[in-house]
């Protein structure tokens, strides 16, 4: 078979992920006879296109499942799109408003056929763009969370909870979205730091013409809602104010003077205008004190009647005025520049406005115990742990979930209204009619009942998720079916930290609360993907590349590895084209690297023998990297997997074994080594094959001719087996004297092919005549030889091996001195940092023993090495 001169990855990814596709290698069954290893995509909205963040969560789990595929166990990654309430009816109420449509010309089932339409057309999107990346999902099992019976387990589950007195209906202050008109619950509202205006507003002591109260807000549109002047006391400075009313600017509202220990006298002027349905603290203090509430502002964020100015004004415009119409009477006392936290809605970056809102709640304080218990006990277990604390925080200060939403896209709540303003929550209305004519002893018909015109929020149905992609109806009967008793609870969770709560922690509540067992065993917290300068990458700011591009450009191998060369659990990515242009390096590398083995001429007639030293340092190195790696997986530490598999193949396997066994130009090789040296590459390709699926699946059969069943998707991933330490280090230490050798040579100017007689003085002579072929080799020596000292020689140290290369007259003697002078100095340098790790009681009382024996043998073997450099000194004189 011929090997084209370069790797085509685009050619490779078309045709392998076709095959993969086509022989279903990707599909997972029931089968108790092995250990099944389950992933649920987070599912990525179906208003999403692929962006940076997808592409290094989803490759995280297409290497986890793809080892776990190889590893024997039975592989299931469900693939799947969240509807997104809010994100999706945007997208459609723009694309009706290019068409000339307001929403609010058509009726609900005329905008949700569009929706639908929409989501057909441009919902699955993400998706195929997830198979250029060579996500290995299970398509068969796409799922989305208004499919039908996904929405079934939605309603089910409401009505349920609210049988259960979890759910309930009440006025209470909720995050209002005026651009989305609708309500968020808290985590769907993002802090951020804005520069804003503090108004200084005086309001004259009723009965009085020159007392006067000053108040700090930095809302002054919401003086009209005020009802109160809160003051604190304890303050010496307000006791004439007691028992008094104070008139409100602009509107001449009396309002009382009342007084509360929750002003902080030291913030602003030490007194507090108190509105209760414009703050949540406002509230309740408003409901200590029994105070009205006046709402001044309509859904959409402009001023209503109640405001008696302004009214239809939007509440930033009216801001403005407001500031210079108290200005006008001499009512404003000052305005300062302020630095404050205002909450924005995370879908339409709206302002919130804190709104009192009937609304569907549901009680969080007994139903999160469990979802607390289990993380905190590490039951699941974060990666990294340093999120734990986060969410140990969050489950201590739940509040009640608000689960409506004002939109039209989603789950509507199954709650139905009768004539007499009673409701009945029910899956069906038949099934509600049938429920309300008894209880109220009526004969209504279905076309006397109402629907509660509000949906569900979208977390409310991807919370079930790792439930009903398996099993939608062990919400109704409490029994699960075969798939679920087989998949769940699933492996590993794959997410971003910033949906820790939004949707991690709602998974476990509901996991526990439907099944009784945790939906994950661990959680792998991934990074944010940020640009050069630290900035998160986002389409608005520009500066995120097109994950698309990339493939095309560097090949989805070259972007899956640049993605996790420098991505540790937690820790942002810090994104450079120079990653996939590394990745894409490291592709071409093992390209060329097989181009060479398949290139050599094999003579069965030759001997390798010279060889068996080679082979049995990479055979033992091989299964040192391999335990590295395994070791990394099983702590998370994919990255850590990917570096060390990076080091073996290109350092170990490419720098040195390869130069080591390679013929000589247009020589033969022995048929031995090259049948080794292939096994070798397999065992290379299988430990690839999570990180590179495409070259190393194309490599894999350009070995040789393969069935589907031989595909390397399917072949075993390799045995680490017990390794020797012993050769390993004294192939390192040949290693060092061939660099040493290298170096010499370039420092004196000498040409790579004039041969070198090397002498070293070691008391362990048999270490370089078992690499004895190895070091003529690859330094390019004459002769080697064993002695303690040469005249008129360059010498260098290795270990407490000196090793020294004639020169004749040409050396300097004090050229020679000099350099090692300088390495001594090096070298104690080095002896002293180590000494200090090992003196410092701490770090040896706490770290792990091979880390100890690591940095005694370091001690060891410098002590040996400045030894010897003493004596090559001592020797020059």
């Amino acid at each position: 078979m011929s090997i084209a001169s370069k790797y085509d990855p685009a050619q490779a990814e078309a045709k392998w992920y076709a095959y993969w596709m086509e022989h279903k290698l990707f599909s997972s069954q029931v089968d108790p006879n092995k250990e099944p290893y389950t992933i649920v995509i987070p599912p990525p909205n179906v208003t999403g296109v692929l962006h940076m963040g997808h592409m290094l969560n989803n490759t995280i789990q297409d290497v986890l499942i793809r080892r776990a595929r190889m590893q024997g166990k039975n592989a299931c990654w469900v693939p799947g799109t969240d509807h997104a309430s809010i994100a999706t009816e945007t997208k459609v109420v723009n694309m009706l408003k290019d068409m000339g449509i307001d929403k609010k010309s058509i009726s609900r089932e005329e905008f949700l056929k569009y929706a639908w339409e929409w989501k057909e057309k441009y919902g699955g999107i993400i998706l195929e763009q997830l198979k250029k990346l060579g996500a290995s999902c299970d398509w068969d099992r796409t799922a989305f969370t208004m499919d039908e019976g996904l929405s079934d387990a939605v309603i089910s589950v409401f009505v349920d909870l609210h049988k259960k007195g979890k759910i309930y209906r009440g006025i209470r202050m909720v995050n209002w979205d005026p651009k989305g008109q609708t309500a968020l619950s808290d985590d769907e509202v993002i802090m951020k730091e804005i520069a804003s205006k503090l108004y200084y507003i005086k309001y004259q002591i009723e009965g009085s013409s020159d007392q006067f109260l000053t108040i700090a807000t930095t809302r002054p549109e919401t003086i009209m809602a005020d009802v109160a002047i809160c003051i604190n006391p304890n303050d010496p400075r307000f006791t004439h104010l007691k028992g008094k009313t104070a008139i409100i600017p602009l509107i001449n509202r009396a309002i009382p003077i009342i007084e509360d220990e929750y002003v902080d006298m030291e913030f602003g002027t030490g007194c507090l205008k108190v509105t209760p349905a414009h703050d949540i603290n406002d509230y309740e203090l408003g409901i200590k004190h029994k105070l009205e509430v006046i709402d001044i502002l309509n859904d959409n964020g402009t001023l209503n009647e109640k405001a008696q100015i302004l009214v239809g004004e939007d509440r930033f415009i009216a801001r403005k005025k407001i500031g210079k119409l108290l200005d006008e009477v001499g009512q404003l006392d000052k305005i300062e520049d302020y630095k404050s936290n205002v909450g924005h809605s995370e879908r339409s970056d709206a302002v919130i406005e804190p709104k009192l809102s009937l609304q569907w709640f549901l009680k969080m304080d007994e139903i999160t115990q469990p979802a607390f218990k289990s993380v905190m006990d590490d039951v699941i277990q974060l990666h990294p742990p340093k999120f734990k604390n986060m969410y140990r925080v969050w489950m201590e200060n739940v509040r009640d979930w608000c689960v409506s939403r004002q939109l039209w896209w989603g789950h509507r709540i199954p709650a139905f209204y009768f004539p007499n303003g009673e409701y009945i929550v029910a899956k069906t209305a038949e099934e509600a009619l049938v429920q309300g004519n008894a209880k109220f002893a009526s004969s209504y018909t279905l076309a006397d009942l109402k629907q509660d015109e509000d949906v569900l929020d979208t977390w409310f149905s991807s919370w079930l998720w790792p439930i009903s992609v398996f099993d939608t109806d062990v919400f109704t009967t409490g029994e699960p079916n075969e798939e679920l008793k087989y998949y769940y609870p699933t492996n590993d969770l794959v997410t971003a930290p910033e949906i820790l709560f939004f949707w991690v922690a709602r998974m476990i509540i509901a996991g526990y609360e439907y099944t009784g067992e945790k939906p994950f065993r661990n959680v792998y917290l991934t990074g944010i993907v940020r640009d050069k300068l630290g900035r998160k990458m986002s389409k608005s700011l520009g500066n995120s590349p097109d994950p698309l591009d990339l493939i095309a450009q560097y090949g989805a191998d070259g972007v899956r590895t640049g993605m996790l060369f420098s991505s540790p659990a937690g820790n942002d990515l810090p994104y450079d084209d120079k990653l996939v242009e590394q990745g894409r390096n490291f592709a071409n590398k093992i390209w060329n690297a097989f181009r060479l083995v398949k290139g050599w001429e094999i003579d069965p007639s030759l001997d390798g023998t010279a060889n068996a030293a080679s082979i049995a340092w990479f055979e033992n190195r091989f299964d040192q990297g391999l335990t590295e790696i395994n070791e990394h997986f099983e702590k998370f530490r994919i990255s850590d997997a990917l570096m060390a598999t990076y080091k073996l193949v290109w350092d170990d396997f490419c720098s040195w074994y390869l130069e080591m066994i390679k013929p000589a130009y247009q020589h033969p090789i022995d048929q031995a080594t090259y049948d080794k040296t292939i096994m070798i590459f397999e065992n290379i390709l299988k430990i690839l094959h999570p990180f590179m699926p495409f070259i190393s699946e194309e490599l894999w059969h350009q070995i040789k001719e393969r069935s589907v069943e031989e595909s390397l998707i399917l072949a075993s991933w390799p045995a680490a087996q017990s390794f020797d330490t012993k050769i390993i280090e004294e192939a390192n230490q040949v290693f060092e004297v061939v660099s040493q050798v290298r170096n010499l040579r370039a420092s004196k100017g000498m040409s790579p092919k004039e041969a070198l007689d090397l002498t070293i003085n070691t008391k362990n002579p048999g270490l370089y005549s078992r690499f004895e072929a190895v070091l003529t080799k690859l330094a390019n020596l004459s002769s080697l030889a064993f002695a303690e000292k040469v005249d008129n020689a360059m010498s260098f140290v290795v270990k407490a091996d000196e090793c020294f290369i004639p020169m004749g007259d040409s050396i300097n003697i004090e050229e020679e001195k000099a350099n090692i002078q300088k390495e001594l100095e090096y070298t104690r340098g080095f002896l002293s940092s180590v000494m200090k790790k090992l003196s410092n009681e701490r770090f040896v009382a706490g770290a792990p023993a091979q880390v100890i024996e690591m940095e005694r043998k370091k001690q060891a073997d410098a002590e040996a090495k400045i030894k010897a450099l003493e004596e090559s000194l001592a020797k020059l004189g």
